[in-house]
C-alpha cells in the first residue's frame, strides 16, 4: 500500500503501513524537504533551518516512533528537540514556534481508532505544513523509493552525545503563553468545580496543571495511559463520554471538558450532562471575546460549522469566512488576516493572538473563563445563546461507502437536481465551496461531502427546529444514498 503524506501529514494501521521501516522512510522524506529550497520558512523570522521539534501522544509506541524520526532527522545534520512524555498536538506546534525550529513532527493519529498511529507534519509558524510542504514530503518518498534510497540513520545515544537530540518538556513554555491570552483572575475571583475527561490521549493533566493553585475543584477522568483508549476512539463526541457523563452524574462537577487523542480538538458536557458541542463552544466564545474583552476582527468558519456564527458576527459588524473542511483552511486566513477566532465544527478551534492550529486546552480553559466571569451555569449559558441567536440544532450522519465517489460527479448531479424546497423550507442558496450545501430561506442548511481521509459520505443538517433538521437529515441521506 503506497503511503500518502496529505494535508497535515499521514495516517495508518500500526505494523500493517505505519511500521518503523515506512515511517523512517517518512522521516527521511521530511529531512529531505525540508533541507531544499521548496521549504517555505519565509514567513517566521530567525527561523533556525537546521532545527526541528519532535512530539508523540499516548498511542501504542508513539515514543519509540518518535524516537526513530529523531534520529533520522539528526543523521541528516537537523537538531532535535525531542519531547520527554507525552504532550498535546498544540504543545508541540507552539514550540516549533517558540523556538524557531523549521518544523516539528507530531506522532499521532489524532481521534482515530487505536489500531491507527500517524504523522503530523508542522511548519516554522506552529501550524499544519502548507499543502506545498505535504506534497514536497510525498515527492521525495516516491524518489527515495524508485532510487532505492533508504533513509539516514544515526544511533540514538550518540546523536544525544553529539547534541543532535536534546530531550525537552514544551509544557512551561506553552503555559506561558496562554497566561497571555486566558485571564487566570477572572477565573480565581469565581473558581470552579468540574471534570475533565482526556479519553486517554496526550492531553492528560494539561488543563488541571495549568490551573493548579488558582482555587479550581478538578477531578479527571480517563488521565491514565492506555493506548488502546479503552476500546473507544478518542472523539470528544456524545457518543464516546459515559466517563464524563458518569463522573458528573456522579457530583464531581458542574460542568466537563474533554480533549481528543492529541488534544487539538474540544468537546463540552453541561451540569446535566447534556453534551455541549463544538458549534456552540465556539459560538459563546465569540460571543464573549466581542462583549467581555471588546476584541474583533474576522471570524473564520468552515462550510460544516454552525451559521450562530453568521448572526453573531453580523450583530458585530465582523467579516465572516467559510472555508472547505479542515483547519489548514482556518489558518490561512488567521496567517494572512486580522482573524479574532476561527473553528471547525470538529472541535478544532483557535482564536486572536495563538498559534494557526486547534487547541483543545485553550478552548477548554476559555470556557472556563467565560464560566467564571458569567456567574451562570454552562446550560444557562447554552439557552442565553440559543434564545439570542438560534435556535439552531444539529445532527451528522456518516455513510459507509463500498466503492468510491466522484466529487465533481456528485456535486454536478446534486446541484441540477436541486429540490425547490426541504421540509416546507424553501432553498434560498446552493453552495459548491466543499461537496454541496442547500441553504435554507431560515439560515437552516443542509451538506453533503465525502470525507477526505475515510471512505465516507458524510451529511450534515443545522435547523431552526428538531422536526427540519431530521426532514434534512433524511432528504440527504436519500440523495446521498441514490448517489452512492
Amino acid at each position: 500500500m503506497p503511503i500518502h503524506f496529505g494535508t497535515d501529514g499521514w495516517r495508518a494501521v500500526i505494523s500493517d503501513t505505519f511500521t518503523f521501516s515506512n515511517l523512517r522512510m517518512v522521516a527521511q522524506a521530511i529531512a529531505d524537504a525540508a533541507a531544499s529550497e521548496h521549504w517555505d520558512i519565509s514567513s517566521t523570522p530567525n527561523v533556525d533551518p537546521k532545527k526541528f521539534v519532535v512530539g508523540f501522544d499516548t498511542r501504542f509506541l508513539s515514543d519509540r516512533y518518535a524516537s526513530e524520526v529523531a534520529r533520522v532527522l539528526a543523521a541528516n545534520g537537523f537538531r532535535v528537540l525531542l519531547a520527554q512524555a507525552d504532550a498535546p498536538t498544540p504543545a508541540i506546534s507552539y514550540a516549533v514556534k517558540h523556538h524557531n525550529a523549521a518544523g516539528g513532527v507530531m506522532i499521532t493519529a489524532s481521534h482515530n481508532a487505536p489500531r491507527y498511529n500517524g504523522v503530523k507534519l508542522k511548519a516554522s509558524y506552529g501550524g499544519s505544513a502548507l499543502p506545498e510542504q505535504c506534497r514536497r514530503v510525498e515527492v521525495y518518498i516516491n524518489d527515495n523509493e524508485e532510487q532505492a534510497r533508504g533513509p539516514n540513520l544515526m544511533d540514538y545515544n550518540q546523536a544525544k552525545q553529539n547534541g543532535l537530540i536534546q530531550k525537552f518538556n514544551p509544557l512551561p513554555t506553552y503555559f506561558d503563553h496562554l497566561r497571555t491570552l486566558i485571564n487566570t483572575d477572572v477565573i480565581a475571583e469565581n473558581p470552579q468545580r468540574f471534570v475533565i475527561d482526556s479519553m486517554y490521549g496526550s492531553g492528560r493533566g494539561t488543563i488541571r496543571s495549568f490551573l493548579q493553585g488558582i482555587g479550581c475543584e478538578i477531578t479527571e477522568v480517563r488521565g491514565e495511559m492506555n493506548p488502546g483508549f479503552g476500546g473507544v476512539h478518542p472523539e470528544p463526541i456524545a457518543k464516546n463520554l459515559g466517563a464524563l457523563t458518569g463522573a458528573l452524574g456522579a457530583g464531581l462537577g458542574s460542568f466537563g471538558l474533554a480533549t481528543d487523542g492529541d488534544a487539538d480538538r474540544i468537546g463540552a458536557m453541561d451540569e446535566r450532562g447534556v453534551f455541549v458541542d463544538p458549534h456552540k463552544i465556539m459560538a459563546l466564545s465569540l460571543r464573549y471575546l466581542v462583549e467581555q474583552r471588546g476584541w474583533s476582527g474576522a471570524v473564520v468558519r468552515t462550510v460544516s460549522t454552525t451559521r450562530m456564527i453568521d448572526r453573531l458576527a453580523k450583530r458585530y459588524g465582523l467579516p465572516v469566512y467559510e472555508t472547505p473542511v479542515g483547519f489548514n483552511h482556518i489558518a490561512d486566513y488567521m496567517m494572512s488576516e486580522d482573524v479574532l477566532i476561527g473553528g471547525e465544527e470538529s472541535g478544532g478551534i483557535s482564536f486572536k493572538g495563538h498559534i494557526p492550529e486547534g487547541d483543545g486546552p485553550i478552548m477548554g480553559l476559555l470556557l472556563v473563563e467565560i464560566i467564571s466571569q458569567a456567574k451562570k451555569t454552562l446550560g444557562e449559558l447554552v439557552s442565553d445563546l440559543l434564545e439570542d441567536v438560534g435556535p439552531a440544532f444539529y445532527e451528522r450522519a456518516d455513510l459507509r461507502l463500498n466503492r468510491p465517489v466522484a466529487k465533481q460527479e456528485m456535486t454536478d448531479m446534486l446541484v441540477k437536481n436541486a429540490p425547490a424546497e426541504i421540509g416546507g423550507v424553501k432553498v434560498g442558496e446552493i453552495s459548491t465551496l466543499d461537496g454541496v450545501k442547500y441553504i435554507m430561506a431560515d439560515d437552516s442548511w443542509l451538506l453533503i461531502r465525502p470525507s477526505g481521509t475515510e471512505p465516507v459520505l458524510r451529511v450534515y443538517a443545522e435547523g431552526r427546529s428538531m422536526q427540519l433538521v431530521k426532514a434534512l437529515l433524511g432528504y440527504g441521506q436519500k440523495v446521498a444514498e441514490s448517489v452512492v
